[in-house]
């Protein structure tokens, strides 16, 4: 099969490697789908050359093909559409039993596309115990995004409680952030969408942002209080991984608001006194759990949602050269390969 492979200095590779065969308690997937993840570019941009041979891509959405000895789980059925919560980790401590497989306490955790084979192949063998249904309602390509970026959004609203009490300010709309601004709508939060691009601000819109500000005028702050009456927003999702946007999202907030730092890259440096006189609340949410990825899934289809306008390029695996290039200029809205 053909597998794609990041080479780092913004180069990559498309090899060939074995087809893969389920050992005990595994499945291998055919993709249909396999999204493209903002935190890839930390590696398609890495100066220095990357050696390992390992197939990138963490977004998995496809059908079952094969399954391994020992597999109990009913999802694991050939032919079943599913996604993949793409960490595997023991199985059985404490935190994989809560679905937290990436902070598993027992071995090291596999993250699928970074520390063992992804998804930017045909074919895909993961840990059975990582799979969750995919609805017949929702595309391949929408169960790539609920895989990671959708379900990342999810998990950080849940994390920082948003509900329709709140204002909430979107810094970054990416795919990850214009997926929290659909989902915080849709739990009734006013939303305010932040961004550089004007084409991105325009689907965070349409994906139902109250006001949008374009962060390349300046005086963030000042709209961001115009726009709440002079109050900042009561919570503050940091998507795009820039230090700026951290500084400007704490900057924005209300008293007694909680910022929810979710891009990867950023740095915050905090003045305690100005913290605490705010009462604000400051955290982080990596990811999502098993258990956030499936209630995501069953909220988008409960709120009937139409994820797909989050999806502005498609591509076939031949092109990732084409799809990483314009992926990297960060201007437009979630990038898929199909199958």
């Amino acid at each position: 099969m053909k597998g794609l492979v990041f080479k780092g200095r913004r180069r990559l590779e498309l090899k060939t490697f074995d087809d893969p065969t389920p050992g005990p308690g595994e499945v291998v997937l055919a993709i249909k789908a396999s999204g493209l993840c903002g935190s890839d570019l930390h590696a398609y941009r890495r100066e220095a050359d990357i050696e390992t041979d390992i197939i990138c891509g963490h977004e998995p959405a496809g059908e079952v093909v094969a399954v391994g000895q020992g597999v109990v789980n009913p999802i694991a059925k050939v032919g079943r559409r599913v996604m993949v919560h793409h960490y595997s980790g023991c199985g059985a401590c404490a935190d994989c039993n809560t679905g937290w497989r990436q902070m598993c306490s027992e071995v090291p955790m596999k993250l699928y596309g970074g520390t063992a084979h992804g998804a930017h192949a045909e074919y895909m063998k993961v840990a059975a115990d990582t799979l969750l249904p995919l609805d017949e309602r929702l595309s391949f390509q929408a169960g790539a995004a609920i895989s990671c970026g959708t379900g990342t959004a999810w998990g950080a609203l849940d994390r920082m409680n948003v509900s329709a009490r709140d204002t909430l300010l979107v810094v970054g709309q990416g795919p990850v952030g214009l997926s929290a601004t659909m989902l915080g709508a849709a739990l009734g939060a006013r939303v305010i969408a932040l961004d550089l691009s004007d084409d991105r601000l325009a689907l965070a819109k349409r994906f139902g942002a109250d006001e949008t500000i374009n962060a390349s005028s300046g005086g963030i702050v000042e709209a961001v209080r115009a726009c709440t009456g002079g109050k900042g927003a009561s919570k503050v999702m940091e998507t795009s991984g820039s230090s700026q946007g951290a500084a400007d999202g704490l900057a924005c907030l209300a008293k007694w608001g909680t910022l929810g730092l979710i891009g990867l890259g950023a740095r915050l440096e905090l003045e305690t006194s100005a913290v605490f006189t705010r009462q604000i609340s400051v955290l982080t949410s990596w990811s999502m759990s098993w258990n956030g990825q499936k209630a995501c899934s069953d909220f988008i289809l409960s709120k009937e949602l139409d994820i797909e306008p989050l999806f502005t390029d498609r591509f076939a695996l031949e092109d990732a050269v084409e799809a990483y290039t314009l992926f990297d200029r960060q201007a437009r809205g979630k990038a898929v390969f199909l199958f």
